[in-house]
């Protein structure tokens, strides 16, 4: 078979499943808000339900390898449940907004057929969270997993449309690439949808971006954190150990850099060493990254394995109640391959001598990788304010992170006001074309109806006379 015949081939395949995705959300375009919303409930429940949500996190570390079952149920049910709670009372269906005064009423409606691209580091989670957002729009779609993630989406799938069932909804509201799913076939299914959410490696966010059609997509993660000589060291070492080991580091939003301040610089590594974390001297660090980045590249070998068995890798001998690894670092770039992310409990100290310098040390990270992300701070309650207002006006993040455990922060947690999402925009920073939190906003379209209403004027003189003002007509 030519490469032209393979191309019609894909091309037909994908054709049906967008036919028979188009034909579904027909089907639920005319859901009112009630009917909506026990979609999205069907499809949580799909993944909440205990023996699922165990079944789908033991088969994710199964099948990728990454992360460990325990936090992947975790994830799996607070995620979803925050996602839900976030959903309750939002209205997506029908008028969301009237106003007498501009005249304009807001119609939610539908984006269409949504093409998922979906990571290996969060198989369960991340695309259970698209596919409740989709339906909270009344939209069909489409997952793209990758090749490691494939057979937890497949069961994933099956539970949801087992679900779909009970309220008879159509199943092809949610469909699944056909295995094996490679580029070929991925790149076909983008040609084809109406709207693209990709999560994943910054290759499949370039995929999305130059498919043509309107893209969501994600930002590389390489989250710094300043640690502030007014901090709690105890407290700030519970917090970022809890974050950088959870489910073996898998998220974009783990730690991958503490930038602390020279005052606490020693009080915070005896607090860190407390809660399980080692630091590496000069040969011991020489031959982590030797291992860890063989041709100065991360080894996929290291990824989202616990501390204990990358060291055993790297032929390094550590405690077995080692939960993180740290190498402390001066340097900045591809020569320094630790001041990049490295998806695994491996944490790069930097030491630095006060604020101003941990502020252009973490620029000067995220000149490298990582902008627009987040940055974290850990810092007394009384300064606390002051500094990440300071943070979030200089440094190019979409989110800083106060006094919490980074990675479950970002996404959406019950004790802060960030959406839940297991997908965050990173701004122009980070090459996207949105710096909030993936929501069930992304997934709608939003039909404005404009009437008349008493003329609003613009006055030249008021609009001018502070220019005039300044600088004279």
């Amino acid at each position: 078979m030519n490469a032209h015949t393979t191309a019609t081939a894909l091309s037909a395949q994908v054709a049906a499943l967008i036919a028979r995705a188009r034909a579904a959300q027909a089907a639920v375009a005319g859901y009112d808000q009630t009917r909506t919303d026990l979609l999205c409930a069907a499809a949580a429940w799909a993944i909440m339900e205990p023996s699922r949500n165990r079944a789908l996190a033991e088969l994710a570390v199964r099948d990728t390898g990454l992360g460990n079952v325990a936090d992947k149920i975790q994830k799996n049910h607070r995620k979803t449940l925050g996602l839900l709670r976030d959903l309750q009372h939002a209205k997506s269906v029908g008028v969301l907004s009237e106003s007498t005064e501009t005249g304009i009423t807001e119609i939610a409606r539908p984006v269409g057929v949504v093409g998922a691209i979906t990571p290996s580091t969060n198989p369960g989670a991340t695309p259970a969270n698209m596919i409740i957002n989709a339906m909270k729009g009344r939209n069909a779609i489409i997952l793209a997993p990758s090749p490691k993630g494939y057979s937890t989406a497949a069961l994933l799938v099956e539970f949801v449309h087992a679900q779909f069932d009970k309220l008879g909804a159509p199943r092809d509201l949610v469909q699944l690439l056909p295995a094996p799913v490679n580029k070929a076939i991925t790149n076909e299914l983008l040609q084809q949808v109406d709207l693209i959410v990709a999560t994943g490696s910054q290759s499949n966010i370039r995929a999305a971006y130059s498919s043509g059609k309107p893209a969501f997509g994600v930002g590389a993660g390489n989250v710094s954190v300043i640690v502030h000589s007014s901090v709690d060291v105890g407290a700030a070492a519970e917090r970022i150990v809890r974050s950088k080991t959870f489910d073996n580091a898998t998220s974009c939003s783990s730690e991958n850099s503490l930038v602390i301040e020279d005052a606490v610089f020693d009080a915070m590594i005896t607090a860190l060493t407390a809660h399980g974390c080692v630091r590496l001297g000069g040969a011991d660090k020489a031959t982590l990254q030797s291992a860890m980045f063989p041709g100065g590249h991360l080894s996929a070998a290291f990824t989202a394995k616990s501390a204990t068995v990358i060291a055993a890798l790297a032929g390094l001998n550590v405690a077995e109640t080692t939960r993180v690894l740290m190498v402390e670092e001066t340097g900045v770039g591809a020569e320094f391959p630790f001041s990049g992310e490295k998806l695994s409990p491996v944490l790069t100290i930097y030491r630095v001598a006060n604020f101003e310098q941990a502020v252009a040390k973490v620029a000067q990270i995220y000149a490298h990788q990582g902008a627009g992300h987040s940055v974290g701070l850990h810092a007394a309650n009384d300064q606390v304010e002051t500094l990440a207002r300071s943070l979030g006006e200089t440094l190019p993040v979409a989110r800083v992170i106060v006094n919490q455990a980074h990675a479950i922060a970002t996404g959406g947690s019950f004790d802060n006001g960030l959406p839940f999402s297991l997908s965050m925009g990173c701004g122009t920073w980070g090459g996207n074309s949105f710096s909030d939190n993936l929501t069930y906003k992304n997934f709608l379209n939003i039909t404005r109806i404009a009437r008349p209403i008493p003329m609003r004027m613009a006055d030249e003189i008021a609009l001018f006379s502070p220019l005039f003002g300044a600088v004279g007509r």
